[in-house]
């Protein structure tokens, strides 16, 4: 980069015209009180800044005009948040306080300003799990005011754009916060440009040998690409003039970060990569139906290329909930080449070009159009749910930010927008937390299907409910959405919570059995001796079966021998003094699963950070030697999870007497009236036991079969197995796999 120098004249002139730019800019019309507090706002923050520099040399008030003029042109914000971006450093930098800014712009300037501080404030050089709880206090900012998030990506794309002064270390560390945070944000607040361009400069400072090989290509595939481009266009363009459409047709090329992705995703190389160009049509509409004409176009377009009917994409009848209107169709072009062809009309395209500030000026007190303030209320929902650790919070929120849409419907015939991949229960969920927890069932079309079904748009949903019934673990194998998977693991938690207190009872009750006195010490004595850190741990496994009575007497026989008081160690409790009854503990688990759905897979530790059980981890995909697992506070965590995050695979630590397990049961005997009722009953009364399948048939007066079981230990295994011995008519009951 090419040192900066300049005059305090030249400087003084360059930062006026710089202003001047900032006022030509604005897509909102300013009125003269706007400007009035444009101009206080930069004369303040020209004034505060005065003394500083950026790192590249450049007077400091540089980068608040930047900040102002994204925030007014690219984002189209008013004069409101212009002001707030001029003033986003003030308080942080300098002598201004919010009070002040209160007291000179008003509550809500004044409002912007403290959130942008906040934010300002978080500490970036943390580990992994300290740096998603403070994007969890990032996101509570947005209950104020979505400007503060959207002010804060601006200023995030203004600093990756300007990043070239700095160290190499600094420039992968805010890249790959970048594309783990803000471009995701950027793409959800229907800032389609932004987040492209974050895209594309993050991978620049994280992967740039990948970056400028693709942008060199990309050069030298330009100018053969434009002449495609060009006589694709001739013939649609005879056509519409023709029909007398006012219109403009654009040739977009696909971002470096996005072919990237293709190419990684597809295992192609760049000049497999069929579509890394689109071509958009922008039209002016001839009349209030807006929808006539596109399909209109679409006619035009397909009378010439033939369309591919799978990929038709109909996002002007049902747009998505960024508020991002199109049709977009892909053809065989010339040479056979796919082509995708977008359509929108001006107004479409400033609402995918400006986001939600093109979406409100054109809603016009529209009530229905209210994706914005529905995805702030789920999200508003999301943030309050203090369940989830942070770690887990940030990739159950991420889910949901790049996730293609499906629009399904109600019984009523209501669209529902949900991500792709969902489920049956994500529906239920998305309707209302009470119907997703007292789901039993759902019908698809008219058809019962399993929980798990995953929705295709065009689907009716109808759920089944049933005030008795309640979640367990194998629901979060198949609810993908943020929400869902929340109030999930809120509800086992409570689940445990109430399994536990009666576990108490049980143990109190059992231990004035065997006359002993019940008190704390002595608590922590049978907690240290079946290797457990807390009480609430023991009174759970009593109160699931994985404690029973054999094995407390077995506790209170060596706790009478002289040598094993000699031998016991106290509870521990100078290393978990923090912990409390209803806490998670993190140590001593014993096994380690991987993925959403938990598998055990081969697996090493890495030397770097020594991970142990119990401690917060992820798998890494490594090339030679499978998968090796870090802290998620690992030095080279960060690294890792932002350069390679295709790579990376959920880890965690499990107490397997919480894992549910299968089991098969065969069961036979004397064939008796109504016998398969009695065994399925014994069955349903337990408590975490289920069903997976059974198969009983009977032959001359004898009956064999086979029942699939999901159950918790194996002491509650064996208990059901005695019970379902007690029925009437059964002589076997065997168990034909391992627990």
């Amino acid at each position: 980069m090419m040192e900066y120098t300049a005059t305090v004249e030249e400087e003084n002139k360059e930062i006026a015209n710089r202003y001047k730019d900032l006022l030509k800019g604005t897509y909102q019309t300013l009125s003269e009180e706007d400007k009035k507090l444009i101009r206080k706002a930069f004369e303040v923050a020209v004034e505060a800044h005065s003394s500083q520099r950026r790192k590249s040399g450049e007077p400091y008030i540089f980068h608040p005009i930047a900040v102002a003029k994204i925030v007014a042109d690219e984002i189209g914000l008013g004069a409101t948040s212009i002001a707030a971006a001029l003033l986003h450093d003030v308080v942080e930098d300098t002598h201004y306080t919010v009070d002040d800014m209160q007291q000179l712009f008003g509550e809500t300037v004044a409002r912007i300003v403290s959130g942008l501080t906040k934010i300002s404030r978080l500490k970036q050089d943390q580990d992994y799990s300290i740096q998603a709880e403070n994007f969890r206090k990032m996101l509570l900012t947005l209950h104020d005011d979505v400007r503060v998030i959207l002010i804060k990506i601006a200023d995030r794309l203004h600093n990756m754009q300007t990043m070239d002064a700095m160290p190499p270390h600094k420039q992968v560390k805010i890249a790959s916060e970048t594309l783990y945070i803000y471009a995701p944000l950027a793409h959800r607040l229907g800032l389609y440009n932004i987040k492209t361009e974050l895209e594309d400069l993050g991978l620049k400072y994280t992967e740039p040998d990948v970056y400028n090989d693709i942008l060199v290509k990309i050069k030298e595939n330009k100018e053969e690409q434009q002449k495609y481009i060009d006589t694709f266009n001739s013939k649609i363009r005879e056509a519409l003039d023709d029909v007398g459409f006012k219109y403009q047709i654009k040739g977009r090329f696909k971002s470096i970060y996005s072919i990237r992705r293709k190419m990684r995703k597809q295992n192609v190389s760049f000049d497999e990569v069929y579509d890394k160009f689109a071509i958009r049509i922008i039209y002016t509409p001839t009349s209030k139906d807006e929808k006539f004409d596109a399909w209109k176009i679409y006619s035009i377009v397909t009378d010439f290329y033939k369309p591919n009917p799978a990929r038709l994409r109909d996002w002007i009848s049902q747009p998505k909930s960024t508020g991002y209107e199109a049709l977009h169709i892909t053809v065989v072009g010339p040479d056979a080449k796919w082509v995708e062809v977008q359509i929108r009309s001006d107004r479409m395209d400033e609402i995918a070009e400006k986001g939600y500030a093109a979406h409100f000026k054109y809603k016009q007190g529209n009530e229905n159009e209210n994706g914005l303030d529905d995805w702030l209320n789920r999200l508003k929902e999301t943030l309050e749910n203090n369940t989830l650790n942070a770690v887990d919070f940030v990739e159950d929120f991420k889910l949901n930010l790049y996730a293609k849409e499906i629009y399904v419907f109600t019984p009523k015939g209501d669209l529902k927008s949900l991500p792709k991949g969902a489920s049956a229960l994500d529906f239920a969920f998305a309707i209302h937390t009470d119907v997703g927890l007292k789901t039993r069932g759902a019908k698809v079309n008219g058809k019962l299907v399993p929980l798990s079904h995953e929705l295709k748009s065009g689907d009716q949903v109808d759920i089944l409910t049933s005030a008795t019934n309640k979640p367990n673990s194998r629901w979060l194998d198949f609810v993908m959405t943020a929400r869902a998977r929340t109030k999930i693991k809120s509800a086992l938690k409570a689940d445990e919570k109430k399994i536990a207190e009666e576990g108490k009872a049980i143990l109190a009750r059992k231990l004035r059995h065997l006359k002993i006195n019940y008190d704390e010490k002595l608590i922590h004595e049978i907690a240290s001796y079946f290797n457990l850190q807390t009480s609430f741990d023991l009174f759970y496994r009593i109160g699931n079966g994985a404690i029973d009575n054999t094995l407390l007497k077995e506790f209170v026989s060596q706790r009478s021998s002289p040598i094993m008081n000699f031998l016991k160690n106290p509870f521990k409790r100078n290393a978990h003094k923090n912990i409390t009854d209803n806490e998670e503990v993190t140590n001593k688990y014993d096994a380690l699963v991987f993925g959403q759905e938990e598998e055990k897979l081969e697996y090493s530790l890495s030397v770097c950070c020594k991970p142990i059980p119990g401690d917060a981890v992820f798998g890494f995909v490594t090339i030679n030697d499978g998968i090796k697992v870090h802290k998620n506070n690992c030095p080279n965590a960060i690294s890792l999870q932002s350069n390679f995050a295709y790579r990376i695979i959920k880890a965690k630590w499990i107490d397997s007497t919480k894992q549910e397990f299968s089991a098969i049961l065969m069961v036979s005997g004397v064939d008796n009236k109504g016998i398969v009722n009695n065994i399925t009953r014994i069955i349903s009364s337990n408590m975490d036991v289920f069903i997976n399948s059974i198969n009983i048939s009977g032959n001359a007066g004898v009956f064999e079969g086979k029942i699939s079981l999901t159950v918790k230990n194996r002491n509650q295994l064996t208990k059901m197995m005695n019970s379902i011995k007690k029925v009437e008519g059964v002589q076997k009951v065997t168990r034909v796999n391992s627990l």
